[in-house]
This record gives C-alpha cells, sequence and structure tokens, in this order.
C-alpha cells in the first residue's frame, strides 16, 4: 500500500486491495437496473443476532478482537491508563453488494451472498453503489434496515469510476464546473455521481455525517491514462458531497491512488486498507508514514473470515458522532 511505485509495489498493492476492497467500478449511464432478484422479499432481521438471517450464522466469529489487559498498579488496582495498541479504539466493518444475496446486481457485478458484519461490530460502512457509478447498490434499503434494527453506528461509502462518453455527453453541462471545458465536463460528472449516491442513501434511509470515496483501479472498468482527467472525476464528487453538506473522506492505498489521481493532495481524512495481514498491521497503517494523500488516518480496515473488519485509528475518533450516525 506504502508508495506510489510501479512494478512489484503496485502488483502487491493491487493484491491487498484486491481483497480488502471497499467496492469497485466504471462509469455507466445514469439510471440503470441493477436487480434481479428482490432484495424486498428477505425476512426481516432479527435486532438480536450477529450475522442477522441474510447469511448462515456464525457464532465462533462473533468475538470483538482482543485487547491487552490493562497493567496492574502496585496495589494491585488496574491502572487508569490504557495500555495495548487497541486502547480506546472502536471495531465496526463494511458492507455493500458483495453483501447482498446471490443473483442481484449488473452483470459485471453480481452479488455474492457474502456474510454480514459479526455481533463485534459497533459501526458499519454502508457502500452506496454496485461498483461503477450511476449504479446502486440493490439491497441497500435492506442493509440500512439491518444496521438500524440493530442501533448501530453508520457511515457510507461510495466508488468513482470513470464515465463513458455517452455519460459525458448527457452531463458535461449539469454542475458547477465549466462545461465547455474536459475537465469541467469531467467533475461536473464527478458532481452527478455524488448527487446520484445521495438519492439513492436517502431513498434507503441511510444517514450520515461523512461519506468515503473510495479511489482504486479495478479489472474491466478502467480509469482513464490521463490521471490529472481521473482526478478530475474524484474532486468533482467532493464538491457534489460537500456542497450538500456533507464531509467526506477518501480509501485507497499509496502506489493505487497515485496510479489513479497522480499527486493530488487533499488533506482529507483517510482509510487505510491492510488487507489479511490482520488487526496489528491495520491499526499500524493509522500511522502518518502510510498517507497516500497527505490527510489523517481515521479509519483502518483488514479482512478476516470473508469479512471487511474495521478499527478506529488511536486517537482519531474521540467523538464518533462527528463520523457517524447513531441508530
Amino acid at each position: 500500500m506504502r508508495g506510489s511505485r510501479w512494478g512489484a509495489a503496485a502488483l502487491l498493492a493491487a493484491l491487498v486491495l484486491g481483497a480488502a476492497g471497499c467496492g469497485d467500478g466504471r462509469s455507466a449511464a445514469p439510471a440503470r437496473d441493477t436487480s434481479t432478484a428482490g432484495a424486498s422479499d428477505l425476512p426481516t432481521p432479527a435486532a438480536t443476532e450477529g450475522n442477522g438471517p441474510m447469511v448462515p450464522p456464525l457464532p465462533d466469529l462473533s468475538r470483538t478482537p482482543k485487547t491487552p489487559l490493562p497493567a496492574s498498579t502496585p496495589s494491585g488496582q488496574s491502572s487508569s491508563q490504557p495500555s495495548g495498541p487497541s486502547s480506546g479504539q472502536t471495531f465496526g466493518a463494511d458492507i455493500s453488494w458483495p453483501q447482498c444475496p446471490k443473483g442481484m446486481g449488473i452483470p459485471e457485478k453480481r452479488t455474492e451472498g457474502r456474510p454480514m458484519p459479526t455481533a463485534a461490530a459497533r459501526f458499519v460502512v454502508v457502500g452506496l453503489t454496485n461498483g461503477p457509478s450511476f449504479v446502486a447498490n440493490p439491497c441497500l434499503e435492506d442493509q440500512v434496515r439491518w444496521v438500524r434494527d440493530r442501533h448501530l453506528l453508520a457511515a457510507a461509502y461510495s466508488v468513482v469510476s470513470y464515465p463513458d462518453d455517452r455519460t459525458v455527453a448527457q452531463l458535461r453541462d449539469q454542475g458547477p464546473f465549466p462545461g465547455g471545458t474536459r475537465l469541467g465536463a469531467l467533475s461536473n460528472v464527478g458532481y452527478q455521481a455524488a448527487l446520484f449516491n445521495l438519492d439513492t442513501m436517502r431513498r434507503a434511509g441511510l444517514q450520515t455525517p461523512v461519506i468515503w470515496i473510495d479511489v482504486e483501479p479495478v479489472t474491466g472498468f478502467d480509469w482513464s491514462p490521463d490521471v490529472v482527467a481521473n482526478a478530475a472525476v474524484v474532486q468533482g464528487m467532493s464538491r457534489g458531497y460537500r456542497d450538500a453538506g456533507f464531509r467526506i473522506g477518501y480509501y485507497s492505498i499509496g502506489s493505487l491512488w497515485t496510479r489513479v489521481v497522480g499527486g493530488l493532495r487533499t488533506g482529507a481524512p483517510e482509510w487505510r486498507p491492510a488487507g489479511e495481514r490482520g488487526l496489528g498491521e491495520a491499526i499500524s497503517r493509522c500511522g502518518a508514514d502510510w498517507s497516500f494523500q497527505g490527510g489523517p488516518g481515521v479509519l483502518g480496515q483488514w479482512v478476516e473470515d470473508h469479512r471487511d473488519r474495521n478499527v478506529t485509528c488511536p486517537g482519531a475518533m474521540p467523538d464518533l458522532d462527528r463520523w457517524f450516525h447513531r441508530y
């Protein structure tokens, strides 16, 4: 994840995001039908079971990752000072179209029925897209209900992707940027993709103060070779969310961020994946040396038992209400 070199480093980073990526995609025509099975036909999830009826229960995976015990004082009483790398952190998860029941979504991104978060998760970051921009997560409403029924903390993320020519022609003048220029037109498409996601989010009843933007290349949904053009799309989406009153952050790693948007630096908060390397590595990537666009590390992610697990970075979220909506 660290760095922007091509070759072996880029290949390794691609494998990391392939295992831990929040989502993937490329822009498609707006208002595309995304479902072939009815998400509304799912049974209402029970509020007390960690996995819910959307997937088979896995009770042996419902434990919170171990946190070191507090040190003892000479008197035998526990010290009030936290100890260990996980002290003061909150565990959570992220979900999106891969967790929808099998057989839904666009042909390129059929849903997979992956397991929902375990009972260890206090927060869930919910994906708005079915891979590419302008295509909604086909079971978002059911996933929001799952989070709400368990009274979990909630946030949102969306994949951003490069638009095809037809989408650019349709949306180039719809936004705050000068549509007569190539970069302005691409920025307006990113802006409209944000508005599409906000409409999707509101219709599903998902509330959040922050929306994370997932920036990564995905096989079959290629970005352009022009990193400046790609950055225009990303910045357009960012402005769309901000103009609507949301704060934003970015999910990526160094080499893949550079591959997509070059040297773009925004200083926005960062959410960093560690693949299957575990909780300790996810926490270590909260450090400043893993920053990919000049922002602070806020969330770390790792893959465990076919789930995307997350942890708040040390000291990054003293007030969870700034980052999540409480259901």
